[in-house]
């Protein structure tokens, strides 16, 4: 038996939509139920325990948990974590316990979007799921590696779906179709399939918008397909793939692939990503990979932060589109990236290092060593020495662009004191 608290989740209505009328009724119906088990034998039990189903939008997380309690011998209780608190939560604790006192049902309190919940409401949940009085299923789109506190966690098994793979939403379809007793060319399916992402909802979301289309005459393929193009584009700005595509991003200019990386530019500023942001990790990319081997491309980046900021999109995209190409091929060097990291790496691996007698701003008068001021000289340099004797040599520029410029000068200047081989 199914209830629902606060949310009122179970309850049918002729408005429903079809992903919600079509869901899996019991573990029998459930798409990918069997390599799931392989995985996590622990699902074949008739008595659920508790666990954090975790996976992406539309992967099942809710529809797995109605189909393991489908059982006359369990109460689930559904509860939403964005629609209510802990005032309500306590009342569904109250629930769950007059279910466990009569002894007739096991209650199992399904928690939907878990990671919102703050850390006294999960805090809330751990006396009961440690003493048994309930079962917990919770479900979540976040790592609840990182989103749930580590003492809920621990009693916690992590179920982790994946995407719906191609083949089995295809058996979805198939399948919402007999149940509506309706027709469903394998061209209309394949196309569905392929452009709903891995999302079993939008992909009957898309059946359900084919049928009204169809009802209407006004359905075609290519009428059809330019319909769920426009909304089969998935994108975040502040998860996963908010993180994968300017990962693919960056790896595409230090790559210098200029194609891959207007690709992920692309991709983020359709998705409605902050261009300030791209711009700014332009400008780190600018001094990590590029570096000296080409000055410019720093002045470049910043210059493309400053007009980002000040113009907007859409024209900004022009903007970023021309730092990305000359970024992505242009010379390389992160040589000043790893002096950086090994000079601060040495300062925290050693105690306070004194400044030489001679480079103070007020050296003591009879010190033997005198500063000498480089522009006394010829060449602007003298060779004096700059820190103390153990300190290891940090910067050696690349031979490549502007940077073998400077390679060859240093070499010149320091040669017999550095290696720049």
């Amino acid at each position: 038996m199914q209830k629902s608290f606060f949310g009122n989740e179970d309850n049918v209505t002729a408005s429903s939509p079809l992903a919600y009328k079509l869901r899996p009724q019991n573990k029998f119906e459930f798409v990918g139920l069997e390599s799931l088990e392989d995985r996590y034998p622990f699902l074949q039990s008739t008595k659920p325990t508790s666990m954090v189903l975790y996976g992406p939008p539309g992967s099942g997380k809710t529809s797995l948990a109605h189909a393991l309690c489908a059982s006359e011998d369990i109460e689930l209780l559904s509860f939403s974590a964005v629609l209510s608190g802990l005032p309500e939560l306590k009342k569904l604790f109250q629930v769950a316990q007059d279910t466990n006192n009569l002894g007739k049902r096991t209650p199992v309190i399904f928690i939907d979007e878990i990671h919102r919940f703050n850390r006294a409401q999960q805090d809330a949940l751990l006396p009961y799921v440690e003493s048994g009085r309930f079962v917990l299923i919770g479900a979540t789109t976040e790592n609840p590696r990182s989103s749930i506190n580590k003492a809920l966690l621990s009693r916690l098994h992590i179920v982790e779906l994946q995407a719906m793979n191609y083949a089995d939403t295809l058996q979805i379809l198939h399948s919402a179709a007999r149940k509506l007793e309706t027709e469903l060319s394998a061209d209309e399916a394949e196309l569905i399939a392929e452009y709903s992402g891995g999302d079993a909802r939008k992909a009957i979301g898309n059946l359900e918008l084919a049928l009204k289309l169809k009802d209407s005459n006004q359905f075609s393929i290519p009428t059809f397909k330019k319909i769920i193009l426009e909304n089969s584009r998935a994108y975040d700005r502040n998860k996963d793939r908010h993180y994968d595509v300017i990962s693919a991003f960056i790896k595409s200019l230090r790559g210098s692939d200029p194609d891959g990386a207007l690709l992920w530019l692309a991709v983020m500023l359709d998705g409605g990503e902050d261009p300030v942001f791209i711009a700014r990790r332009l400008v780190i990319f600018a001094s990590e990979d590029v570096g000296n081997a080409d000055i410019n491309g720093l002045t470049m980046a910043n210059n493309t932060l400053n007009v980002v900021s000040n113009i907007g999109m859409p024209e900004a995209r022009i903007t970023l589109a021309q730092a990305t190409t000359y970024l992505a091929s242009t010379v390389k060097s992160n040589a000043v990236y790893k002096a950086m990291d090994g000079a601060l790496a040495y300062i925290q691996e050693n105690s306070t290092i004194d400044v030489p007698e001679h480079l103070k701003n007020f050296p003591a008068k009879n010190h033997p060593i005198k500063y000498q001021y480089p522009h006394n000289f010829p060449e602007s340099w003298v060779n004096q020495q700059y820190s103390p004797d153990e300190t290891p040599q940090f910067y050696t520029p690349k031979d490549i662009g502007i940077e073998k410029n400077i390679r060859n000068r240093l070499m010149t200047l320091w040669g017999q004191d550095k290696k720049y081989d």
